[in-house]
């Protein structure tokens, strides 16, 4: 354990409050009535205050900018089994020691994308009638250990670190209940988790690969609680006081403050403490380093060079009418209205092929001439698009079109200029997507590294990998066999494989940038399948 006292602004902790306060605030304003929001004799109503999991939107504001949690690169092998978990910091204090404060420097100072801020208070137990008048009373001890549901914590976290899609209870204190709408927390690279009882457990611990304890002074972290519970919780300064002793100090004494000493290390002060801080973040700098995954383009290029095509391979019938509409959209002459209109019909063709893949069965029905017809029907719960932006998403009328009230998600990917690694940058799905069968579409895919990385999310979202369809107008031949290596119950229907592609991973003879052509863009002069506005691959 390094404890980093030394590193601080003094060699003293502060013990009074009142000199705590003048320190901090820098002049007269030490009293305690100043610190804390004035109380009227009146009764106002309680704020409705809940747990946070601070992940949603996908970005981070700080006092100095705003830190967009997107980007994030790949986290699988070319298996498209997870090759890195997430980095996981175990944030541990007492009460009000600034665990959030200290997460929140970390995370503006580590200047990453795709972190993911898990509090504690989001995993209280729901209160029982009679815990409820307890709690009502201030007689209920919420910092003892058999007040959080561990059990759940742990299920969390674990799928969190494995990068799967994990629903995040919402606590509120109001109520001492959890809402009925949970957040849905994806894609961390890095997760910070901070609560009282964050070394509290065997499980959990073994989950964390950074241990810091906030160690601040006990009078501090009064003010601080008076001044939350009665601002933030709608609580009585009584009420509050009476709950320390009774609780909060006893229990920081017995369960909190003994785990000091698993820590990796100690950080006296919160969030004040900078040369810390920049410790900690130099040290988790050097993991991530230590985890990056480089993807080798060449090497999966030729991984699969003189195979077969697949059986999980389905291409259109090359009829003359197909091959004509092919003619019209490669040709570069071709002018924008009719590339679209031609896109359009073989988009048509392709959904309407793809559905033919759904699970059926017998279905009867009368006719208008009461005779009975032996047909087919849909046999699953929902069908859903996922279009992988931009040039994914001209499908989907093609797909609403066929199919009466079909869910649409979106996923955007593009490529990092300087890693050449995809990137995943934004994602909407529906809810429930795990009992569907999904219809994920691209237009063009050359690498196949972009819809490998949104097959994999679709995977991390519990979407059975034999529920997949990927559907694209144009393959090559590369991005077939590694779609179809790493995911091999994915079906995949498109309407041409292509056999080449370039060193710029074009596909050759290909149909060029399929997005600009189609929404009337420039490309850019080194433009890929891979690139920002089309970021299929």
């Amino acid at each position: 354990m390094v404890d980093l006292s030394r590193a601080c602004w003094s060699p003293c902790c502060i013990s009074r409050v009142s000199k705590t306060l003048q320190h901090t605030s820098g002049g007269g304003e030490g009293s305690l009535d100043r610190l804390l929001p004035s109380v009227s004799t009146s009764l106002s109503p309680r704020k409705r205050t809940t747990s946070q999991c601070k992940s949603e939107p996908p970005l981070l504001r700080t006092s100095k900018r705003t830190i967009y949690t997107a980007g994030r690169p790949p986290w699988y092998n070319e298996h498209g089994t997870q090759s890195k978990e997430a980095f996981v910091i175990g944030l541990c204090g007492g009460s009000a020691s600034g665990k959030t404060t200290v997460a929140r420097k970390i995370i503006e100072a580590l200047d990453v994308p795709w972190v993911v801020l898990l509090s504690m208070d989001s995993f209280y137990k729901v209160l029982t009638a009679e815990q409820q008048l307890l709690a009502a009373n201030n007689d209920y001890n919420f910092d003892h250990p058999d007040a959080f549901d561990f059990s759940l914590l742990v299920h969390t976290l674990r799928k969190l670190k494995q990068g799967k899609s994990v629903k995040i209870p919402v606590y509120d204190f109001t109520t001492h209940g959890r809402q009925k709408v949970w957040k849905t927390v994806y894609g961390a690279s890095v997760i910070i988790f901070e609560g009282i009882m964050s070394f509290a457990d065997k499980e959990l611990l073994k989950l964390l690969d950074m241990k810091i304890f906030v160690d601040t002074d006990s009078d501090i972290r009064l003010v601080r609680r008076l001044r939350r519970d009665i601002t933030e919780r709608g609580r009585d300064i009584d009420g509050v006081i009476k709950q320390y002793n009774k609780f909060v100090k006893p229990a920081f004494e017995q369960y909190i403050e003994p785990t000091m000493r698993l820590a990796d290390i100690v950080v006296p002060r919160g969030g004040g403490n900078m040369v810390a801080i920049d410790l900690i973040v130099q040290h988790v700098h050097s993991q991530l380093e230590e985890r990056k995954l480089r993807w080798d383009m060449a090497a999966l290029a030729s991984a699969h060079q003189a195979q077969p095509l697949p059986q999980t391979l389905s291409v259109l019938e090359s009829t003359p009418q197909v091959r004509g509409m092919h003619t019209i959209i490669r040709n570069k002459e071709t002018s924008r209205d009719e590339f679209i209109f031609y896109s359009k019909r073989l988009m048509r063709l392709l959904i309407e092929r793809a559905l033919s893949f759904l699970p059926s069965q017998v279905h009867i029905v009368q006719t208008p001439q009461g005779e009975d017809y032996e047909g087919r029907t849909f046999h699953g719960k929902r069908i859903t698009g996922v279009s992988i932006l931009r040039a994914g998403e001209t499908m989907e009328p093609a797909l609403r079109a066929v199919c009466k009230d079909v869910r649409i998600g979106k996923i955007l990917i593009q490529t990092n200029q300087d890693t050449g690694e995809p990137e995943l940058h934004y994602l909407r799905l529906p809810k429930d997507i795990s009992e569907d069968h999904v219809i994920l579409m691209d237009c063009t895919v050359s690498t196949g590294a972009a819809a490998m990385m949104a097959i994999r999310v679709l995977l991390d979202h519990d979407v059975r990998e034999d529920k997949i369809l990927l559907v694209s107008l144009l393959m090559a031949e590369m991005g077939v066999h590694s779609v179809a290596y790493a995911f091999p119950q994915v079906k995949i229907i498109t309407t041409a494989v292509d056999k080449k592609v370039n060193d710029l991973f074009h596909i050759i003879p290909g149909i060029g940038n399929f997005g600009d052509r189609y929404f009337g863009t420039d490309a850019p002069p080194d433009w890929s399948d891979d690139d920002m506005d089309e970021p299929s691959c």
